[in-house]
């Protein structure tokens, strides 16, 4: 369950992230730590995203953070790249990724399997296509529980 300050967390960091050319990706909450730490996922639009985006983006949030007053206790700022063996969500990375290869997971299994591997074609609004050896796979969106970047292969 998301924590509930995640979205105004969220409201708040994106302008932020895109002041420096960066995207947030996600940002997960760990109440259950001590103290709590604030994990931020961000992308480079323009390049591979490094250790200075990161330390820019922490820096320019913590003061964001700081002056808003959102989170009331002390906690931990954690800013990262996902890096590439990532789960695709959106359209744009869809687009970004095709031909690479992933791995389909679904829910309930289609047609016997619930873990298909592939090269992504694309997705449209009610398929995933995978290329699979030359054959076209086309998976229902609606089974598809996630899409994420296979390195291994």
């Amino acid at each position: 369950m998301t924590h509930p300050l995640v979205p105004q967390i969220i409201e708040l960091a994106t302008p932020v992230a895109e002041e420096l050319g960066l995207e947030v990706v996600g940002i997960v909450f760990h109440t259950n730590q001590r103290p709590p730490v604030l994990r931020v996922d961000i992308r480079n639009l323009q390049q591979d995203t490094g250790l200075n985006d990161c330390e820019r983006m922490s820096r320019a949030l913590e003061a964001s953070l700081d002056a808003a007053e959102i989170i009331p206790d002390a906690y931990v700022l954690e800013v990262s790249s996902p890096g590439i063996s990532r789960q695709l969500v959106t359209d744009r990375e869809f687009i970004s990724f095709k031909g690479f290869p992933v791995t389909i997971s679904t829910s309930p299994p289609y047609d016997g399997q619930q873990e298909w591997i592939g090269h992504l074609i694309r997705r449209d609004e009610t398929t995933v296509y995978l290329n699979q050896k030359g054959r076209v796979v086309e998976i229902p969106r609606s089974l598809v529980t996630r899409v994420q970047l296979d390195e291994r292969h």
